[in-house]
């Protein structure tokens, strides 16, 4: 086990907390420590608060000392993303068209959850504008840093969450993901990342992207995702899109493993071009499943790629969020998110219907290719971390845009279904490679237990990362 708090897991910091050899206030002081030395590399965060933090931290402590913790992730160091509302903390977005200056008093839903559970919220993390794209810089906090490479990205949106939680600044942290935004991450940096099922966490406000966004954690080890899950959750009556509340613990089955089940294993979903490396690493990992005692099977799930279905529901959502910005406002937007807003404002009615009717067809088919395989595996992207100021990499031919680059994520965003990453191994360059594992519709349960069997074969655990 690690010797400095700010290396361990959150399910190692609770075991200490409960043996009384460790204090919440100690592993939170460690955390900040770490922040102080690593956050001026990477620009992880855009809210550090370390005097709510160890507020809170005294507080878990005490209720530590007393033994009545509030729940398995009480007294937590733990991140939120800047694109949820948390109360006495500015919710910029990325962007320099809100307003820093207005009365932040209302939490999120996932954020309440967590301040009942009694994780100590230490600040928000960077993302892009308005979660906008799967690269990790901003108009308002500049460029997040990859911790692997400094010179190349983190992925978006979750771009801070990622490169917190793979540098010991905070073990667990909130996600998002519109079209990757919790698995691009996840996989150029080489942390675990889920995307629960639609509606799993309940959201509020909604997201302007709709129905294909999600929130979910994104932590160094799968037991922290299904602790920080159980909590995240809980229901909330905001949300009427959000699911019943089935009281489900995600820690339960972590360790039944994968023998027996059917699993498809796609190298490109019958359309994508991948990265030699990557593909070789995936395969690998593929291979594993079978040795774990699954029956693995290539196979494409069918479907021709949906980038069109996506990138309408997408420009469609940017501009039903900032069209209506006064022309001084969006003028401040990034180039590349104000092009989508106008290209949203094109897209007419029967074409987004159409988009509609086409993204039903497409989970339609899912749902009966999980009638006959258990999970899906696919690469988590197709290429490496790009560079920095690249929208797509050097030499790329396949598309302009950065959803060209990400074909394995946004297909299970308009499916709503639950998708994870969870690192696989690294390039000869020495950047993270992501394995994705789709889970059918509602069993993220299935989607962790799968995640933790591939962990006791290639340990996410590893050196901290050379920011170099």
């Amino acid at each position: 086990m690690a010797t400095d708090p700010a290396d361990l897991s959150a399910a190692e910091l609770v075991e200490l907390y409960r043996a009384k050899k460790l204090s919440p206030v100690e592993a939170t002081t460690a955390v900040y420590a770490r922040i102080d030395k690593v956050n001026p590399t990477v620009n992880a965060f855009t809210v550090i608060d370390q005097e709510s933090g160890l507020r809170d931290a005294r507080a878990a402590e005490a209720r530590w000392r007393e033994g009545v913790p509030l729940s398995p992730i009480d007294g937590v160091p733990t991140s939120i993303k800047d694109l949820v509302l948390t109360k006495g903390w500015p919710t910029l977005r990325g962007s320099k068209t809100v307003d820093k200056d207005q009365p932040w008093n209302v939490d999120a839903p996932l954020v309440e959850r967590l301040r009942e559970a009694g994780a100590v919220l230490i600040g928000k993390t960077t993302t892009p504008e308005y979660g906008w794209k799967g690269l990790g810089d901003s108009p308002l906090t500049g460029i997040t840093k990859n911790p692997w490479k400094l010179g190349h990205t983190t992925g978006g949106s979750s771009a801070g969450a990622a490169a917190a939680v793979v540098t010991g600044m905070g073990p667990l942290a909130s996600g998002s993901d519109g079209g990757g935004s919790i698995r691009i991450p996840a996989g150029f940096t080489g942390c675990y990342g889920i995307k629960p099922h639609f509606g799993r966490v309940p959201s509020w406000p909604a997201s302007p992207f709709g129905t294909v966004s999600h929130n979910g954690p994104m932590t160094r080890t799968v037991r922290d995702s299904a602790l920080m899950l159980n909590v995240m959750a809980k229901p909330d009556p905001r949300d009427w899109y959000s699911l019943p509340h089935d009281g489900r613990d995600y820690t339960a089955d972590l360790e039944t493993g994968v023998k027996g089940l059917k699993i498809a294993f796609s190298p490109r979903l019958g359309y994508a071009p991948v990265d030699p490396e990557v593909a070789a690493s995936v395969a690998k990992a593929a291979g594993a499943f079978q040795d774990l005692g699954a029956h693995v099977e290539e196979k494409d799930p069918g479907f021709d790629d949906p980038y069109e279905i996506f990138w309408t529901h997408w420009i469609s959502g940017a501009f039903n969020a900032l069209g209506g910005l006064p022309k001084e406002k969006r003028d401040l937007l990034e180039r590349g998110l104000n092009d989508s807003v106008e290209a949203g404002s094109q897209v007419g009615l029967k074409t987004y219907l159409n988009a509609v009717g086409q993204r039903a067809d497409l989970g339609t088919k899912m749902r009966e290719f999980n009638a006959r395989y258990d999970l899906l595996l696919t690469p988590s992207l197709a290429v490496p971390a790009l560079k920095h100021g690249e929208m797509v990499p050097e030499g790329w031919r396949h598309g302009d845009t950065w959803p060209s680059w990400t074909p394995f994520s946004y297909p299970f965003n308009l499916t709503q279904q639950p998708a994870a990453s969870i690192p696989c191994g690294f390039t000869k360059q020495g950047l993270p490679i992501g394995l994705h594992i789709v889970g059918p519709a509602f069993r993220e349960d299935l989607v962790l237990r799968a995640s933790r069997a591939y962990e006791t074969v290639y340990s996410i655990a590893k050196e901290p990362p050379p920011l170099t």
